[in-house]
């Protein structure tokens, strides 16, 4: 692992999980409680199925482009897959930046990943309250075909490749918590069992544990 992947700061490839430190008014509130209520959540099937090549590109396709961004961006999310919301599409969304322009990629395919590898933080809007670490490459080479059916390369570093890699997983039936260590993956599970929510505790915590209890007087 590089130095550089030690420096990365934690991110959030789909978005915060709650509300919680967001500085929303109620009609932000709302967009996101409604675009959170159309995506598929841990249990549902779909999110373990492996989706299927698109093969027609429409008017169709084209609006289920301009759906994804919008539950995306009302989510206040980063990246959305269409197997998010129950459609077993090679197709996802992903805006990695305010600044950047969303970008449809239909039938991805990853096709180079760097040896550099970084950790950091990751959530996703189909697993609320929940945050794992996950190595990934820092940098990736992907091959896809944009809504109109025409081909593109993209070539993506840092937060960019992390978003992708996190939607491709999605798009082959993977979950971010099955990068995860075991003990990260069995505190997920539980948590998501029991509606709780789950974050790796950090070094300052582990610290705190392994003191002695203080003895009551």
């Amino acid at each position: 692992m590089s130095d550089e992947a030690h420096n990365e700061q934690p991110v959030n490839p789909q978005g915060p999980p709650s509300d919680a430190g967001l500085d929303l008014d109620e009609e932000a509130r709302e967009r996101r409680r409604e675009a959170l209520g159309q995506i598929r959540t841990w249990g549902d099937p779909v999110l373990k199925s492996p989706a299927s090549p698109v093969t027609e590109f429409d008017n169709s396709l084209r609006e289920d482009v301009e759906r994804m961004v919008e539950i995306m961006r009302g989510a206040i999310g980063v990246g959305l897959a269409a197997t998010q919301l129950g459609v077993l599409r090679r197709l996802l969304v992903f805006q990695a930046g305010q600044d950047a322009p969303a970008t449809a990629l239909v039938n991805p395919e990853i096709e180079w990943r760097s040896g550099d590898l970084a950790t950091a933080e990751e959530g996703c809007l189909s697993l609320p309250g929940i945050v794992v670490d996950v190595e990934r490459p820092l940098h990736v080479r992907v091959r896809a075909l944009d809504a109109d059916g025409e081909p593109l390369t993209i070539e993506a570093s840092g937060l960019e490749a992390r978003v992708i890699q996190h939607e491709v997983d999605h798009l082959d039936g993977v979950l971010m918590i099955e990068h995860a260590t075991r003990e990260q993956r069995r505190g997920a599970l539980r948590a998501l069992r029991e509606g709780d929510s789950y974050s790796p505790p950090h070094d300052d915590e582990l610290e705190q544990e392994a003191e002695p209890a203080p003895a009551e007087a």
